[in-house]
């Protein structure tokens, strides 16, 4: 196999090494709460809440919030909302029994997308245990096809604009 030459497209950078991490978010920065009671199972063996179960606490704030003050039809909406990517920074471990409090804003509202910001506070707290973002976008239910969002919805998500 012959390696590709130094002007060839599939050359590879290798990273710096350093890698910027954004400044956290306090309680503070978030416009909207919601109380999450965490749940036995949500514990994995080591104690604490499992990693995959932040991503189902920020599906929750979103979608509460979403059909609460948005109007958003889960059933039969002509509009629905795919979430396109997703990541989480883990900072500090949650563990059943707590009550978590989820900030939610939203840090970029385009035509038919929408990236949120998310924030788990245990209470009391102002710094988080985890931070995260998560992008919509939405589609027409009948075709998948991007469509721009209701406007129950984007007025909702202009409220929560930082």
């Amino acid at each position: 196999m012959n390696a590709p030459s130094p002007s060839s497209s599939a050359s590879f950078s290798p990273p710096s090494g350093k890698r910027e991490t954004p400044a956290l978010p306090s309680r503070a920065d978030f416009p909207c709460f919601l109380a999450i009671p965490t749940r036995w199972m949500d514990n994995d063996v080591y104690g604490h809440v499992n990693n995959v179960v932040y991503y189902s606490y920020f599906d929750t704030v979103i979608n509460e919030y979403l059909i609460r003050e948005g109007g958003l039809d889960i059933h039969a909406g002509e509009a629905i909302g795919y979430c396109v990517e997703s990541q989480c920074r883990y900072l500090a471990p949650l563990a059943f029994p707590e009550i978590i409090a989820a900030g939610l804003r939203v840090a970029h509202l385009g035509k038919s997308s929408v990236r949120y910001e998310i924030g788990l506070f245990r209470q009391g707290m102002d710094a988080p245990a985890a931070v995260g973002e998560f992008v919509h976008v939405f589609v027409a239910r009948e075709d998948e096809r991007p469509t721009a969002m209701p406007a129950g919805i984007r007025d909702c998500l202009v409220r929560l604009k930082r």
